[in-house]
């Protein structure tokens, strides 16, 4: 009842990021295979920021 004042945290809004970004390079995958590159390179990095943490 009162989780919907609970702020999410750093790690919460990194995976919810990452679990977006993934979508759409595989979305793109059969469409656009360099814009699709770029997102996984995005993906990496945001993975590189979770570890971090």
């Amino acid at each position: 009842m009162f989780g919907i004042f609970k702020k999410k945290t750093e790690k919460e809004k990194l995976y919810e990021k990452y679990n977006k970004l993934t979508q759409e390079a595989f979305d793109l995958l059969t469409s656009n295979r360099k814009l699709s590159d770029q997102k996984t390179a995005e993906v990496e990095e945001i993975m590189k920021r979770i570890e971090a943490l």
